[in-house]
């Protein structure tokens, strides 16, 4: 039909297309095998879902973070302030006290003070989040 006609003419070839491309590019529950054969996606033809991945608290993180950093800290190769390091201020706070704590041990003679750092890392940052956590601001 002409200009502002309703003539579907076009939608067959193109559905047809849409079909034959997803056939050739290999749409659907395939995984391209050896020699470009296809196999089924799995045993039982994709039905199944693979088990989410683990999530990390945020006390978890916290942890880690300062963990991490106190132990940067302690052999000499921080850099940077808190934001360098991708901690909060209350983050930083906690890494400070963690790191004192840690330098006292260490002139009383603890020979692996890594126990310590990440037990007081760990409360530090169980604590901050009971009391809250961060704030809304970057630097809470």
């Amino acid at each position: 039909m002409g200009r502002g006609g309703t003539s579907r003419a076009w939608a067959v070839p193109f559905a047809a297309a849409l079909l034959a491309g997803s056939a050739v590019t290999g749409c659907g529950a395939t995984d391209s095998g050896i020699a470009g054969r296809a196999f089924p996606a799995g045993a039982d033809g994709g039905r199944t879902t693979s088990p989410s991945p683990r999530v990390t608290s945020d006390e978890d993180l916290c942890a880690k973070l300062v963990g991490h950093w106190a132990r940067q800290v302690l052999n000499g190769r921080a850099y940077g302030d808190y934001q360098s390091m991708g901690l909060s201020g209350g983050q930083y706070d906690i890494l400070r006290e963690v790191v004192d704590s840690a330098r006292a041990a260490e002139r009383r003679g603890a020979a692996d003070p890594g126990r310590s750092i990440d037990r007081e890392a760990r409360e530090g940052c169980a604590e901050w989040y009971r009391a809250g956590g961060p704030g809304k601001e970057p630097w809470g």
